[in-house]
């Protein structure tokens, strides 16, 4: 089996990163000239994937010239979360509305995304179908994180992912989920984050370790720092 269809997650406010996200939205801010949308479209592009669903929500108007202007040579397609910000998982949900695929990947454009993940990725999807799974995230060590503010999200043994033992993986902001997790979903606005932590306790959510140094734009002084590597 293969995933065809990407949804990245691009509606935040990027406050963390004020005031240059006063005038422009995280994902179109640039390092090394390159916007981090574009780095995460050419990832998705290398993936073979064949269609991408963008959300927006804050200053959602830059989106649609991006995209004429670069022309990127795949699908893709503005999906708006409406009147009202919708958080990861109420922005995924409608994402999964205008799809008709069963199996979705994620991304959110916060990280530096490049080629170097395309194995990992690919070996990341192949587990994922074998293994049957429901949702299945692309973790890192923290010790690989640029940022060494970030604190680990989870941890991690024999691709379980549990909050038990010692927190020593963080979130890359990749993952692979099916659609039936979210059928019986009431809520408009939440957290993907909701949707994890059920999993969790069912012992049903997995990860897949990254081995790349983890590049995520976390706030302004990161950013900066970013720029002059």
């Amino acid at each position: 089996m293969k995933i065809n269809t990407a949804f990245i997650l691009s509606a935040g406010y990027g406050k963390r990163l004020n005031p240059i996200t006063l005038d422009t939205p995280k994902p179109l801010l640039e390092i090394n000239n390159v916007t981090m949308l574009e780095n995460c479209i050419q990832l998705i592009k290398s993936l073979g994937i064949k269609k991408i669903l963008i959300n927006t929500f804050y200053l959602k108007d830059h989106f649609p010239k991006f995209l004429k202007d670069k022309n990127f040579d795949i699908d893709i397609e503005i999906v708006e979360d409406g009147k009202e910000i919708l958080d990861t998982g109420g922005g995924v949900l409608n994402l999964i509305k205008r799809s008709n695929e069963d199996n979705f990947i994620v991304f959110n454009p916060d990280t530096v995304w490049t080629k170097e993940y395309v194995v990992e990725i690919n070996k990341m999807e192949e587990f994922y179908f074998n293994q049957n799974l429901k949702n299945i995230l692309l973790l890192v060590n923290k010790n690989l994180s640029f940022d060494k503010n970030l604190t680990g999200d989870f941890s991690l043994e024999n691709h379980l992912i549990s909050m038990e033992l010692e927190k020593n993986y963080i979130y890359t902001g990749c993952q692979i989920l099916i659609k039936k997790l979210f059928t019986s979903e009431t809520f408009k606005k939440f957290s993907i984050s909701k949707i994890w932590y059920e999993l969790i306790n069912t012992r049903d959510l997995f990860g897949f370790e990254s081995k790349q140094n983890f590049y995520h734009l976390t706030n302004l002084e990161i950013f900066k720092k970013l720029k002059d590597l």
